[in-house]
């Protein structure tokens, strides 16, 4: 440690070997040892001590939807990563859609870039996305550094993002794979989609009737059936339905190479609190009812679900009118993921450890950031959130960052507080106070 430019200091600290009172080193940016809680600090270094205050790995979000350029109106990644750094978020990778142009080209990767290069407060980047006549583009676009491509299997809500259908899928899986690249799936099956009881209005029921589970069921059986088939690597997006869970657990067990995620939103939220009108509540997949979602929970504990992260998918809030059947599909959560996630995981007998290992440990895997990434670990980026996980607060839509305060968790009592956000050893966020952005744009290495 005798390099240390900055020590951290808490009696609770979450590292890969469990919870221990820690000394965090910091050298350049990157921590070079996790000591003993009582080691000597080195002449020169700065000491943060933290007291009792858990600091945890900052967080790995691999889904939201920035929207920036083109829908800024909506987001846009000052706010967007100003949010993040808020809730204890310190890497995020931007979904290709909703922002114009979408992230399907090179020339658009660099555009996307460019606008975010000067606004990000915390590290950012990008997936491509795979559409029905860019098959040429998917190789040059891993080549550039995305994460990744994104799918849909039914409409994406956005003309510009067209989906896949069977013929396609194949093809870009098989692309895809021929150079060991990662397809990210929107799994609903149009056909159930359309033959879907379509009432339009308020009520939630209807809204919940016309996304039925077995569109999820069926869309993932068939990515399941062509991933093994191509040997390819595939990831399920915001799982909602819990009736697709053995079959993914089984399609492991037979060596089928798939990940899945969830939401905070799901494994929070329930169908039978949701009010009728409130589309605040609304996202594609729904948010179902609550034996679903005990069963969400299970799979998490059991390994089956791999992580959790936002689907960070906000709008103005003139889209979000009383008609389910109309209004824009998102919820805005980046700054509230931790604290929502946190707050069931402990009623129902979790720790932290665990959330860190599905909010940052797993999803900084997923994109093959882990060697840098979601650990408090010699040789990692020296990201942190210093966390009060016993303290708690009443959501308040104006002390949130995201640009439009439409919030699902308006008025709810949360757990856990975020004290303060380093990014690279550098407090970005403390008790609502901002730096400039320092955040840096990420690429795929390996």
């Amino acid at each position: 440690m005798s390099d240390a430019e900055l020590v951290l200091r808490s009696t609770r600290v979450i590292t890969p070997e469990g919870t221990r009172a820690a000394s965090v080193a910091v050298s350049g940016g990157t921590i070079t040892a996790v000591l003993p809680h009582d080691a000597p600090v080195p002449a020169g270094a700065r000491l943060e001590d933290l007291g009792d205050h858990v600091l945890l790995p900052g967080l790995v979000d691999t889904h939201v939807h920035v929207n920036d350029p083109g829908r800024t109106e909506w987001e846009g990644f000052w706010t967007a990563t100003r949010a993040a750094a808020a809730g204890g978020i310190t890497t995020l990778v931007d979904m290709p859609l909703n922002s114009l142009p979408p992230t399907t080209t090179v020339a658009h990767l660099r555009t996307k870039q460019q606008v975010a290069a000067d606004k990000a407060h915390i590290d950012v980047g990008f997936w491509g996305g795979a559409l029905p006549d860019n098959l040429k583009d998917l190789r040059p676009l891993h080549e550039a550094g995305v994460f990744g491509f994104k799918a849909f299997l039914s409409p994406s809500g956005v003309e510009e993002f067209p989906h896949l259908d069977r013929e396609a899928l194949s093809r870009a899986m098989a692309e895809i794979a021929s150079f060991g690249g990662l397809l990210i799936v929107h799994a609903e099956d149009p056909r159930l989609l359309a033959s879907a009881p379509q009432q339009p209005g308020p009520r939630y029921a209807d809204f919940l009737a016309s996304r039925p589970r077995d569109a999820e069921d069926s869309a993932i059986a068939q990515l399941i059936r062509e991933a093994k088939a191509l040997d390819a690597r595939v990831h399920v997006l915001h799982l909602s339905s819990s009736d697709a869970l053995p079959m993914i657990a089984d399609a492991r067990a037979d060596g089928v190479r798939i990940t899945v995620e969830t939401c905070p939103h799901y494994l929070t939220l329930t169908a039978e609190e949701v009010p009728d009108g409130a589309s605040e509540f609304k996202c594609c997949p729904p948010i179902r009812e609550a034996a679903n979602q005990d069963l969400l929970w299970q799979a998490l504990a059991d390994g089956t679900v791999d992580c959790v992260v936002t689907d960070h998918s906000p709008s103005t809030a003139d889209l979000k009118t009383d008609d389910f059947a109309t209004a824009w599909g998102g919820i805005s959560g980046l700054q509230l993921s931790l604290a929502a996630v946190w707050t069931e995981a402990r009623r129902r007998g979790h720790g932290l450890e665990d959330v860190v290992r599905w909010m940052s440990e797993r999803t900084a895997a997923l994109v093959g950031l882990d060697d840098r990434k979601g650990a408090i670990a010699a040789g990692h980026d020296a990201d942190f959130a210093v966390l009060a996980p016993d303290e708690t607060f009443t959501v308040d839509p104006a002390s949130l960052q995201h640009r439009n305060r439409v919030t699902a968790y308006a008025g709810k009592t949360l757990h856990g507080v975020v004290k303060s956000t380093w990014l690279r050893g550098q407090r970005i966020v403390a008790d609502g106070e901002f730096t400039e952005p320092k955040g840096r744009l990420l690429t795929r290495t390996h």
